[in-house]
């Protein structure tokens, strides 16, 4: 048993700010009370903020062996499949070298109080056994999505890209092909079929710079969106360029939007419209994108999408917005018990110094990693500071 006591807890999907008590047990959050516990194992959390710990739900980790490489190059030189820059880098890196720097960057997320990521990973099976590699030992929480080169392929039979995305799956998580303008409306339909079946995540990247929507709605009269919705798909990706009825469809379709914002700034792509998609009730969740041009930390990450967000619709947008995003807004995804700090859910926590009035603000504007005395991961201490 933990008990973390007198502390400012952000409870529930709301964050409510609590003075109560966490009794953990295993791995779970057994109970939440006032009442004073006692228990030899106990984190005095006095004048600090006890939260849910961070999650990145969208990571390319592998490209982290190409910091920086491709400034200036537009996204398709950089990043489109199967011949961008990115993936003739990946080509060319050995599996060891590959294992060595996701690591590394899965370290950095644990320093930064990220104890659960969703990666989108490349290299088919073999690109998914070198993540489960790269992790062993490692105290975080990693959701492999998996892409097969067959994908990309217009000319592939049914049966055959069937069959490889049932192998896939068998070694993750769910699957994500990159977006609409690499794949077929067969193929998508065919990935979100059997990651139902499976029970499975389906996601793919919609909407991410204005030049795809064009395209999609030239080829087929129908937004990348239209499509994704109709394939099936329920974890969408960047959204910086949605159509006027996309919104609707979102919710209607009970789907849920990852924003990047700081990657598509660093691709000079756009800018999501943050402040619209919450006034419409979407369930917005926030990601890191590919490590090629950001680090894994989620508290940049907040920070950035909280400024870009006011300043681009010139409208206030609540702190506790961006930090659901981070949080408790994942906990709708799949029945993922995670990323909120309530009776029976996983114990992923972070206790940090309170360093302004405003739990939010204090977390999203000033915290770092510095400010972080504890971190939890499924009730087990990764790190005291």
């Amino acid at each position: 048993m933990l008990v973390i006591e007198n502390g400012m807890v952000l409870r529930g999907r709301d964050l409510k700010p609590e003075k109560v008590n966490l009794i953990i047990e295993d791995d779970h959050i057994q109970e939440i009370t006032k009442k004073k516990v006692l228990c030899k194992n106990k984190i005095d959390a006095s004048g600090s903020i006890v939260l849910p710990s961070l999650i990145n739900s969208h990571t390319h980790i592998g490209d982290s062996v190409a910091m920086d490489v491709g400034d200036g190059k537009n996204i398709d030189e950089i990043v489109k499949p199967p011949n961008g820059l990115k993936h003739q880098i990946l080509s060319e890196t050995s599996s060891s070298d590959l294992i060595e720097f996701m690591k590394i960057s899965m370290w950095e997320m644990l320093d930064t109080g990220t104890t659960t990521f969703i990666d989108y990973r490349e290299g088919g099976v073999e690109g998914v056994k070198l993540l489960q590699n790269a992790s062993k030992d490692i105290p975080i929480n990693k959701i492999v999505l998996g892409r097969d080169p067959i994908m990309f392929n217009p000319d592939a039979e049914e049966k055959e890209t069937r069959s490889a995305v049932k192998n896939l799956l068998k070694y993750c998580d769910g699957i994500a092909p990159s977006g609409f303008g690499e794949i077929t409306d067969q193929t998508a339909g065919i990935i979100t079929e059997e990651c139902a079946k499976k029970e499975k995540i389906a996601s793919i990247h919609v909407a991410e710079h204005e030049k795809v929507q064009k395209e999609s709605l030239d080829k087929t009269g129908k937004s990348e969106v239209e499509r994704a919705i109709k394939s099936g798909f329920k974890l969408l990706v960047h959204l910086t360029y949605p159509q006027k009825k996309d919104i609707g469809l979102i919710y209607s379709s009970n789907a849920s939007v990852v924003c990047c914002p700081r990657s598509n700034g660093i691709l000079s792509v756009g800018i999501p419209p943050l402040k619209n998609m919450v006034s419409n009730n979407l369930n917005l969740l926030l990601g890191t994108d590919n490590l090629m041009f950001n680090s894994p930390n989620m508290f940049r990450e907040m920070d950035y999408a909280l400024k870009m967000a006011r300043g681009f619709s010139k409208e206030y947008l609540s702190p506790l917005e961006i930090l659901k995003m981070a949080t408790t807004n994942f906990s709708t995804i799949m029945g993922q018990n995670i990323g909120i700090i309530q009776e029976g859910s996983v114990a992923d926590i972070m206790v940090v110094n309170k360093l302004s009035k405003n739990p939010w603000l204090s977390i999203i504007n000033r915290t770092e990693s510095k400010n972080i005395i504890y971190l939890i991961r499924k009730g087990k201490i990764v790190y005291m500071r």
